[in-house]
């Protein structure tokens, strides 16, 4: 699990990040009519009445949280999302300005490819975030899935949807006490270090049999 400190990380690391992209970047009206429909919205899988809802806090660019998207989620939506016992929902926490440009191009995508590009972006981490330049990886991720250079350049100088990305942050770190990620809150409780399936049914069974 990736700890960081929160209020100050926030408003220094992050907002600097929106302010680097504000300042090389001047939001073009032509570019935002190309843009693909934002999912600015709570996005999550499973049905809405499910008795265990599962929120996940993550970062596009953490380790760990790449690993939960590609070893954990997979089982959590077969056991229990696909059988309508858990509503998974997914809230961006940006580490710095990449997540926080990756997490935008997934949102930008739209809702209905909103969690393919999740999918992705995370199993191609460990390529685009290590690149000498990860933006252009993740322009290349973006462009191979459908969008055109036009609505990649216009998602990312959206300062709206990136504003709401880092507000998921913030929400977070005030709501839960977020402090890194992956974190989980499960039926409003919160719980860190959890990155295998196997930690996680402990939690989610005794929800479903009432015995917690």
């Amino acid at each position: 699990m990736i700890i960081v400190s929160h209020t100050k990380f926030t408003r220094r690391v992050v907002s600097r990040a929106l302010a680097a992209c504000a300042a090389a970047l001047v939001f073009s009206q032509v570019g935002a009519a190309n843009a693909q429909e934002p999912a600015l919205k709570e996005m999550s899988l499973g049905r809405e009445d499910a008795p265990v809802t599962i929120i996940e806090y993550a970062s596009m660019t953490c380790p760990h949280c790449a690993e939960v998207h590609m070893e954990v989620l997979p089982k959590l939506k077969s056991d229990y999302i696909d059988t309508g016992k858990v509503r998974f929902v997914y809230r961006d926490f940006p580490l710095d300005g990449f997540a926080l440009r990756a997490a935008a191009i997934a949102r930008c995508a739209g809702p209905e490819r909103f969690f393919s590009f999740v999918d992705v972006i995370y199993r191609q981490q460990k390529v685009w975030s290590r690149a000498a330049d990860p933006l252009k990886g993740l322009e290349q991720i973006a462009r191979l899935g459908g969008m055109s250079a036009d609505q990649v350049k216009a998602c990312l100088e959206n300062i709206t949807v990136q504003n709401y990305v880092v507000e998921s942050r913030v929400s977070g770190e005030r709501q839960f006490k977020i402090s890194g990620t992956p974190t989980f809150v499960i039926n409003g409780k919160v719980h860190r270090g959890i990155e295998t399936f196997e930690a996680l049914k402990p939690i989610i069974d005794p929800l479903l049999s009432g015995k917690s």
